[in-house]
């Protein structure tokens, strides 16, 4: 047989496929009224297992990976459907509407805002970018950001999320697990960072360099050209650049933004001194109430999985079957819980959207626990 045969007989197989595919969503469907009638639940685990070990079965030892893998996204797309006839509606997605419609459509001006570090932080510079006139209030560590925002001493917080040269700032996400907020917006600032001296200071007087543990990673090859230099991280860059103020010293220095310099009357040694020259840092506006402004067309979620195979995939082929983008994905472990991981999601989707709709109300069957974080837009 040559190509063209053989491609026929795909063709004809894949029309008997198609078939057979519709007619088993149809019956799905109709299982799907039935539980709805009954109030049983969409997802049994021991029947889908069971179904597993069968088609693995009569696959046979050449086939049988290929076919779990194609029933599992079978079953996807089988509870996906369901779920959209029940139109089960559910206390997150209420939840949710209710957010929308009583958000104002403006975002505010002059909020009381938290910000990690003293006066001149990148953190403030990027709460600058993303409100008109915000009242700023500096602490101490990224712990007293989220705190302030529980307690309701600031309207809103802002915190750095990932770097794109040093990658996630863990702190965050590990704080993410244990506090209640809501993300709202997301900015990317443009971060060049700058080896800040008091005057006079020459590059071989330095022994000592101050800055935050992820200005150090972005500078990395600068870094390793200054031999016997001791390098310091503390929590913040502009505290960097205070400490160096502060000390009168002309053998330290600070990696911080070229505004520390003018604030703390310090001099430029050496400028955009970072690895990469497009280097952005993504942060997150986070509140205490739920507020989704209109446009918002991100959503932030937090899961909890079982430690077994496939735990992670079903839920990535769910997003696969309802069309949405995965942007973001992290995993960090769960503090005095062995072998359990808090994965994060960035999704693109518009909150309009009838995918956006059905994800919020599938939510329950993807995973053990989850965490809505928001649905927001990212500041240009």
């Amino acid at each position: 047989m040559d190509l063209n045969q053989l491609r026929q007989e795909i063709d004809e197989i894949d029309t008997e496929l198609v078939r057979l595919f519709c007619q088993r969503m149809k019956i799905s469907g109709e299982i799907a009224e039935f539980k709805h009638q009954n109030h049983m639940p969409i997802f049994v685990p021991s029947r889908e297992r069971e179904k597993l070990m069968d088609v693995a079965q009569k696959a046979g030892p050449e086939m049988e990976n290929y076919t779990r893998v194609l029933y599992s996204m079978l079953f996807e797309l089988s509870r996906s459907h369901q779920s959209k006839l029940n139109n089960q509606d559910t206390p997150l997605h209420q939840q949710i509407v209710q957010a929308i419609r009583s958000t104002p459509p403006l975002f505010p001006q002059t909020p009381t805002v938290a910000c990690q570090g003293v006066e001149g932080a990148y953190a403030q510079i990027a709460c600058e970018k993303m409100i008109k006139s915000p009242f700023i209030l500096y602490f101490k560590d990224f712990e007293g950001v989220f705190n302030a925002i529980e307690q309701g001493l600031c309207q809103y917080g802002i915190l750095p999320l990932e770097n794109s040269t040093a990658g996630s700032v863990k702190k965050v996400y590990d704080l993410m697990i244990h506090h209640n907020f809501s993300i709202v917006r997301t900015f990317r600032l443009k971060v060049d960072h700058n080896l800040l001296v008091n005057p006079g200071t020459k590059l071989e007087d330095i022994k000592e360099i101050y800055s935050h543990e992820q200005a150090i990673g972005q500078c990395g090859g600068f870094l390793e050209k200054m031999p016997g230099v001791k390098v310091i991280a503390v929590e913040n860059t502009a505290v960097a650049a205070k400490m160096v103020s502060q000390s009168g010293r002309r053998d330290v220095a600070a990696l911080s933004s070229r505004s520390c310099a003018e604030l703390y009357n310090l001099e430029v040694a050496a400028a955009s001194i970072q690895d990469k020259g497009n280097n952005r840092t993504r942060f997150i506006c986070i509140s205490k109430n739920l507020e989704i402004y209109p446009g918002a067309d991100k959503t932030s979620i937090m899961m909890v999985l079982p430690h077994r195979p496939g735990s992670l995939y079903k839920v990535l082929a769910r997003l696969y079957v309802l069309g949405i983008n995965v942007t973001k994905l992290e995993s960090r472990p769960i503090p005095d819980r062995d072998f359990e991981f808090m994965f994060y999601f960035d999704l693109e989707t518009s909150i309009y959207s009838d995918e956006y709709v059905q994800l919020m109300c599938e939510l329950d069957d993807l995973c053990e626990e989850f965490k809505y974080l928001g649905s927001y837009s990212e500041v240009i």
